[in-house]
């Protein structure tokens, strides 16, 4: 009975995608760099080096790490000191969040020239669909082009692009040629496309869950197509499903531009360890006024209220709390942090890094179930 539900859900998926490859134009848009491209741009010292956005050599964590940078194993995220052990040369830069704001409203203006159909994802990527345009030629191709481009001659900065017909394969593409690069996967390609590619380079494949297909004996696309249904979900849950439909080029998901936010956050990590509970809350203020600035301007309801505490040995906590009704004044909100500060978060390693966060929206104020949203695949 369970294999045979399987392959109803691949005969319907397959129809399905069948129709969508005659249609969809997809186009991923994902600028090289953006943060560490931004400031080699308006700093001429900084260009041709290797430059970490965040942080410094004692403290932090990498935001962006330029291509200079990468050459020696630097990536985003990573802290700070292990940075500067990998390339000792690196020069870290405050960032410069209003900048980086105000080139991306410059670049998403580019898109809507040709099409309504932009989803951003972050400041420095978005989707477009371009089945149908305002202007230009029916060439997805052409059209990146003539956007990477015009983003080229507006901001001095490259992006990348990846065009097909789904969502899941423009992101692949878009990570194939970079930096300044331009891939494209065509539908009577994708077939051959995915069975050879890397388990490792499968957009929303993360590195522990790579690690845990390969231990499985999945090491390319075409490992992974040759698993069931049954067997993807009872391995990686519902989860699995996607990887089922990947494995075969399939992904209904459509752009959209009103994509609801999920989440609202902000965090800081300090220069010195905080070693009090008035230092915690000194330095807590400014990252919940700021959180809640930008849950206003989302318009939305969220009834999850999380801290996040990252101590000095780098080991992390994360501390929930939810209530019944949609929090709408920032009154509620800092009582539902108080909730969770006091002295039994404090260890003698000290706390490095404090987060806030907004979560489990409801579509609107008067839902009378709230549920928390998840990505649908």
């Amino acid at each position: 009975m369970r294999a045979e539900s399987g392959k109803s859900l691949l005969v319907k998926a397959s129809q399905e995608s069948e129709a969508a490859v005659e249609t969809r134009k997809i186009i991923h848009i994902d600028m090289d760099a953006f943060y560490a491209s931004v400031e080699q741009r308006d700093n001429p010292e900084l260009r041709g080096k290797p430059v970490a956005v965040g942080g410094n050599k004692e403290r932090g964590v990498v935001a962006a790490a330029s291509y200079e940078a990468r050459k020696y194993g630097v990536h985003s995220a990573m802290p700070s000191v292990r940075a500067a052990k990998l390339c000792p040369q690196i020069i870290f830069v405050r960032p410069r969040f209003n900048v980086y704001r105000e080139v991306s409203h410059q670049i998403r203006s580019i898109f809507f020239k040709y099409t309504d159909l932009v989803e951003p994802l972050s400041l420095d990527e978005a989707y477009i669909d371009v089945t149908h345009v305002k202007k230009g030629p029916p060439s997805a191709t052409l059209i990146a082009k003539a956007i990477k481009e015009e983003i080229k001659n507006v901001t001095s900065l490259t992006a990348s692009a990846g065009i097909s017909y789904n969502k899941f394969l423009a992101k692949t593409a878009s990570d194939m040629d970079k930096p300044d690069g331009l891939y494209v996967i065509l539908p009577e390609e994708a077939k051959e496309f995915i069975e050879k590619l890397p388990i490792k380079k499968f957009h929303g494949i993360g590195t522990a869950t790579a690690e845990k297909m390969i231990k499985a004996g999945i090491f390319r696309g075409s490992d992974l197509k040759a698993r069931s249904l049954e067997d993807l979900t009872q391995r990686f849950g519902k989860t699995g499903k996607y990887y089922f439909n990947i494995s075969r080029g399939i992904d209904l998901r459509a752009v959209t531009p009103d994509r609801e936010r999920k989440s609202v956050s902000a965090e800081n990590t300090f220069d010195h360890d905080l070693m009090s509970l008035t230092d915690v809350i000194d330095k807590l203020t400014p990252i919940q006024k700021e959180v809640y600035r930008r849950y206003e301007k989302t318009g939305g309801f969220g009834r999850t209220v999380t801290v996040k505490i990252k101590y000095g040995d780098f080991k992390q906590i994360t501390k929930s709390h939810s209530s019944d009704e949609p929090i709408t004044n920032y009154e509620a909100f800092s009582e539902s942090i108080n909730k969770m500060i006091d002295e039994s978060i404090l260890k003698p390693e000290g706390i490095r890094l404090l987060g806030v966060g907004i979560s489990n929206f409801v579509r609107k104020q008067s839902d009378p179930v709230a549920r928390q949203l998840t990505l649908e695949f």
